[in-house]
């Protein structure tokens, strides 16, 4: 009698999971217009993406607004926030930190 054993990976919460990112088909000026208020008027501390910080690179309003996106819909998602901006940002099921640039993305 032969037997096999059959290894299924299990899903985590690590590897799944939604992340909020700039909406590539906006303009910058738009992007960046909502990122501003996301960090002026939300509370998110958007320190990170200043010069010398861990998000500072890559150096792009889109790169830099979907960290501030995306940390403002982790800390609020549960709380009926949304990732919209007027249509500035969009829900990706893709994690941005595993794409060929390395942009690190919290979640909580």
């Amino acid at each position: 009698m032969m037997f096999a054993l059959i290894c299924i990976p299990t899903i985590t919460e690590a590897s799944i999971g939604s992340w909020c990112v700039a909406n590539p088909k906006i303009p910058d000026q738009v992007v960046q217009a909502a990122a501003v208020w996301v960090c002026q008027q939300s509370g998110v501390d958007c320190g990170r993406i200043q010069r010398g910080q861990n998000c500072f690179l890559p150096n792009t309003i889109k790169d830099h607004a979907s960290v501030v996106f995306n940390t403002y819909y982790q800390i609020y998602k549960h709380q009926g926030g949304s990732c919209d901006f007027k249509g500035a940002a969009e829900i990706t099921n893709t994690d941005p930190s595993k794409q060929p640039y390395q942009n690190p993305v919290v979640v909580f």
